[in-house]
């Protein structure tokens, strides 16, 4: 019998946290500015604005577009918008700024920012005040010396791989990468945001290596889509790595078949990295989850029309948490037919009876008969049934946002979800993710199989009584949600 079989599970599961703690799990975007930002004008020349980029000793200059938007001018934009070009110094720089720069406000956490300058793999991204006004910008480097550095470092090697091999081997360092930021008591959602950004890294860079090697199958035909947990930033240690592909619709059967079967061979790369890929889920390789533009929009209206058959209310769920992480990095195919979901209200009240059909509960009535009264599945009976009620408040109020937390932030205050209901349910998200996560790494550390099923009495006192806490709070939000379904016009409930 192996050392998992003999060891008792009564024993306590704990991750020790490091003595000097970074304790930056509240740190914002604030923390990491450090010059005055570059602003130039849209009439200033290039030869002006690489001026002014030299006398500052920066590479960018931030172009005020007005009503509080920027455009971004680099020193690679001069040299591929002008040299490359050949267009002359005297070129004024607002015809090199074609699109808006994001920006983030202040107060942003450090984390949120950094996503947001990784996933539009910006230079620089300025920090504005409530007025939207520029009061600095940040840049990868700034947050080398953060909590996040370790996983900038890794997400930058990961980029880097040559082979698939090197890729594999940096891949399987992120369960460590996550252990090691929890024991230095980073916020769960630090890690989890950090985790899923190198999720991401992975998948293009084994995109990038699988196309490589069949030259008659063209990557800018294709829009691959993150789903589930990683696609929401909240993936752990038993996530899967959920996915789909959207094509252009030039793009026939017969090379949709071919493309398949190169991303078998991405299934087999993130298999051995040590991801979970499950050939039975939602994954770009079967056929369900590779079509083009045109037949995603056929399909995603057939779900509005009729979800009650071919499976269209868990196909809906699955795809509202879609998000780009290669090709067109704007609104796919899909989401452009749910941004009207309000428009029918039939569906979005089956949406909503969906959503709270997972009941919050300790233990079930099978539990109790076949003896497994002391474990308890914290994903299914806790955090699946928050997940789903912010996913349908965040759509209820015509929110884009795909993270639980931010999705709750979005509909606090509406005639579902009172503002201090949401408050509760962020607090308690939080708590469910941080204990989830700590049961895991201490799995993880002591080379047990990680799970979602927590022996309870492996759990401290504590952590028992947040537990509970944790899932009458979420009970309770799904009892008064249906109980206002059933007399509130489906028309009141999204105001």
């Amino acid at each position: 019998m192996s050392d998992h079989g003999r060891r008792p599970h009564g024993d306590k599961l704990t991750v020790p946290l490091r003595r000097e703690p970074t304790g930056s799990g509240n740190s914002t975007v604030d923390d990491l500015i450090a010059t005055e930002p570059v602003l130039g004008s849209p009439t200033m020349t290039v030869r002006e604005a690489a001026a002014l980029i030299t006398g500052r000793g920066q590479n960018y200059v931030l172009i005020p577009l007005g009503q509080g938007r920027f455009g971004l001018a680099t020193d690679a934009d001069f040299r591929a918008r002008v040299i490359a070009e050949g267009r002359t110094l005297d070129t004024p720089v607002g015809d090199l700024v074609t699109a808006e720069c994001p920006t983030v406000p202040r107060g942003t956490a450090a984390v949120d920012a950094l996503t947001e300058l990784l996933d539009h793999d910006l230079a620089v991204l300025p920090v504005v005040d409530p007025a939207g006004d520029v009061v600095g910008v940040v840049s990868a480097a700034d947050f080398v010396a953060a909590p996040s550095g370790p996983g900038i470092a890794l997400r930058g090697q990961v980029s880097r791989a040559t082979s698939v091999e090197a890729l594999i081997s940096r891949a399987r360092r992120v369960p460590y990468l996550m252990a090691d930021l929890l024991r230095r008591n980073e916020s769960v959602h630090e890690i989890t945001a950090i985790a899923s950004l190198i999720h991401d890294a992975v998948v293009r860079r084994a995109l990038e290596l699988v196309l490589a090697g069949h030259p008659d199958l063209d990557p800018g035909a294709v829009t691959w889509l993150s789903l589930g947990s990683n696609a929401r930033r909240e993936p752990v240690l038993t996530s899967d790595v959920d996915s789909a592909v959207s094509f252009d619709d030039s793009v026939t059967d017969d090379r949709i078949i071919a493309y398949r079967a190169a991303f078998a061979e991405i299934d087999e790369i993130l298999r051995g990295a040590g991801m979970t890929v499950d050939t039975n889920g939602a994954i770009a390789s079967m056929p369900l989850f590779a079509r083009t533009h045109a037949q995603w929009r056929s399909a995603a209206r057939q779900w509005l029309d009729a979800p009650l058959e071919n499976k269209g209310m868990i196909f809906t769920s699955l795809l509202l948490d879609a998000r780009p992480i290669w090709g067109d990095q704007g609104l796919s195919a899909v989401a452009e037919v749910f941004a009207d979901l309000r428009a029918h209200p039939g569906t979005l009240a089956l949406l909503l009876h969906e959503s709270l059909a997972e009941k919050a509960r300790l233990r079930s009535i099978r539990d109790v008969l076949t003896g497994r009264a002391g474990t308890f599945d914290i994903k299914h009976h806790a955090l699946t049934p928050l997940v789903n009620i912010a996913r349908w408040a965040a759509l209820s109020v015509e929110s884009t946002e795909l993270d639980t937390r931010s999705r709750l932030r979005a509909a606090a205050g509406s005639p579902m979800l009172p503002d201090d209901h949401a408050r509760t349910l962020i607090e308690v998200f939080d708590v469910l993710q941080r204990i989830r996560l700590t049961y895991q790494v201490a799995q993880f550390d002591r080379g047990e199989p990680v799970s979602d099923e927590l022996d309870m009495k492996r759990l401290s006192p504590l952590d028992r009584s947040l537990v509970a806490q944790a899932v009458r709070e979420v009970a309770g939000a799904q009892r008064r949600m249906g109980n206002l379904s059933h007399y509130l016009p489906i028309t009141e409930q999204t105001r």
